[in-house]
């Protein structure tokens, strides 16, 4: 004879539960700790290089300006060199500089300028502790979704110990910010899930009945985990419009996980009267606070629309496709309300060149890093951030035999191990939502289309393989919970394979980010060293 299995949990049951079983204590504790790992990492020799690292040029001048003058400034053509230098005065010319993306990630950078002066160190510094916070995010996403503390834990070390990750996390770029706000906009929506289903619970009697007509309506107007969703999208759409793709996606699935939700306290027809019922206060808490907080996060640009009517109201983007001169730029100046109104038509007038400038301007440029969005899973291009070559041996510390050079370099390249198993991890993610049902792998499964799949309808334009940070967040979760399934299998003998694949994969991911750490922190490297670290001629 076998024992009788427990019964299963009614829905009732589950909603109380579900975010019930944690230690408060040990899971904070924990998350914390892993998040101080990846503070210390990335504060690690931050101020190096010693200079502007890519598109550190545009962000950190244009945060400072921020800083001072409230709007992005042009500046001089040898603001670079002056400001390594140390001179921050004197650097930028009347009129705004045309800044293709929000304002966001800028304002944060100066932050870490405001605190830590005009240097590497001070507009890397928010990008560092933005990483670090991100992390932290994911620790506490996993964990809710697994309810293991210890799966919580492997999710946040992974996001650590990813190159793309890491290096974005040293780096006065906005990317590590827009992926920040978004995993912030997902944990939230998940966070909603399991605070909707609970409030039902606690509005209907058990036991659950077919004739519940619509459900609780009044008690579930209010959703303040969606209210703070709706501030985080908004956030992360004004660090960068890519998010707005993602917001799209998972305002639909927590729709549809509303639905699901009734329709496991009896309420018939639930797709349709959750659309009514849920859908419409969530648009407005989700969608509409997320437009709020982005047109508030423009309000620099707004007070001093006057400056972009008077020098960027008829620009080549501006008149691209029929475009005209925006009418704002040759009508009297409004006063009080008027004024509001004009200086948003402005905005828009300013947005429609911005996407002139992203669809279609970009089309026939080149870059020597640029890479196809459809390898980028497999790391089929990384980009090289900054680079000294060519340093003879006995000087400045290379010790390379005679006849080489040793050299320095950032490369935003992944972590192989994380990205290749990851790329398995979510088809098996795609079996478990599909065949097994199971809620939990769609946020993987949804959260990699929605932040993947959109570039490759932009592949006639030089984009770069790090945009895909944000994606990153969904595959580590494939990979946790893919590691969870084998931890938790059936059988003594499954289950220890299980603890042995996903032990020998940490340590192979702890190895491999060892192992790259030369190439991701500007460590003085042979030449041989550093091409046993490029596997692949396309890395190069």
């Amino acid at each position: 004879m076998t024992p009788e299995e427990p019964p299963t949990p009614s829905a009732w049951a589950r909603a109380r539960s579900r975010t019930r079983s944690e230690d408060p204590i040990v899971g904070w504790a924990s998350s914390i700790g892993v998040a101080l790992l990846a503070l210390l990492l990335r504060l690690w020799g931050l101020g190096k290089p010693h200079q502007f690292s890519f598109d550190e040029t545009y962000y950190a001048k244009d945060a400072w300006s921020l800083l001072h003058h409230g709007y992005a400034q042009n500046y001089v053509e040898d603001a670079n060199q002056r400001i390594l230098d140390g001179t921050t005065t004197g650097l930028w010319r009347d009129g705004p500089e045309m800044a293709v993306h929000p304002d966001v990630g800028k304002w944060l950078i100066a932050l870490g300028e405001k605190a830590f002066g005009m240097d590497p160190f001070g507009w890397r510094v928010s990008a560092a502790v933005v990483g670090a916070l991100m992390v932290l995010v994911m620790c506490r996403l996993a964990r809710r979704l697994t309810g293991s503390t210890l799966l919580g834990c492997v999710a946040g070390l992974l996001l650590c110990l990813d190159g793309i990750h890491f290096v974005l996390s040293r780096l006065a770029l906005l990317d590590i910010f827009v992926a920040f706000f978004l995993l912030c906009g997902v944990h939230c929506l998940v966070a909603d899930r399991d605070w909707h289903r609970a409030r039902l619970a606690r509005l209907l009697p058990e036991p659950v009945t077919t004739d519940r007509g619509w459900g609780p309506v009044r008690g579930v107007l209010f959703r303040p985990w969606m209210l703070l969703g709706g501030v985080c999208w908004g956030l992360a759409i004004g660090t960068k419009w890519e998010a707005l793709y993602a917001l799209a996606a998972f305002g639909a699935l927590s729709w549809l996980w509303s639905a699901g939700a009734r329709r496991s306290f009896g309420v018939r027809w639930p797709v349709l009267r959750a659309a009514v019922v849920d859908g419409i206060p969530s648009f407005v808490q989700l969608v509409l606070v997320a437009l709020v907080v982005y047109v508030a996060s423009w309000t620099g640009w707004l007070v001093n629309a006057h400056e972009y009517e008077e020098h960027l109201s008829a620009t080549q983007y501006t008149h691209y496709a029929g475009g005209e001169d925006w009418p704002t730029a040759s009508e009297p100046d409004a006063e009080g309300l008027g004024e509001v109104t004009q200086s948003l038509r402005s905005l828009w007038h300013y947005h429609r060149d911005l996407y002139m400038f992203h669809t279609h301007f970009l089309n026939d440029s080149t870059h020597d890093y640029a890479s196809k969005p459809s390898g980028w899973l497999l790391l089929n291009r990384p980009v090289g951030v900054a680079a000294d070559t060519g340093i003879q041996p006995g000087t400045r510390g290379c010790d390379a035999p005679a006849g080489s050079t040793c050299l320095r370099q950032v490369l935003l390249l992944g972590t192989p191990t994380i990205w290749w198993g990851g790329c398995l991890a979510l088809l098996f993610a795609l079996v478990m939502w599909i065949g097994a049902r199971d809620w939990r792998w769609g946020v993987a499964v949804v959260g990699t289309a929605a932040t993947w799949l959109p570039w490759l309808q932009y592949d006639d334009r030089p984009i770069f393989s790090f945009y895909v940070v944000i994606t990153l967040p969904f595959v580590v979760l494939a990979l946790t919970m893919t590691m969870g399934t084998l931890i938790g299998a059936e059988g003594r003998a499954r289950r220890t394979a299980g603890v042995v694949v996903s032990g020998a994969f940490l340590v192979l991911t702890v190895l491999n980010f060892a192992w790259f750490w030369p190439i991701w922190t500007n460590q003085l490297l042979t030449h041989q060293e550093w091409v046993n670290r490029i596997w692949f001629t396309r890395w190069i």
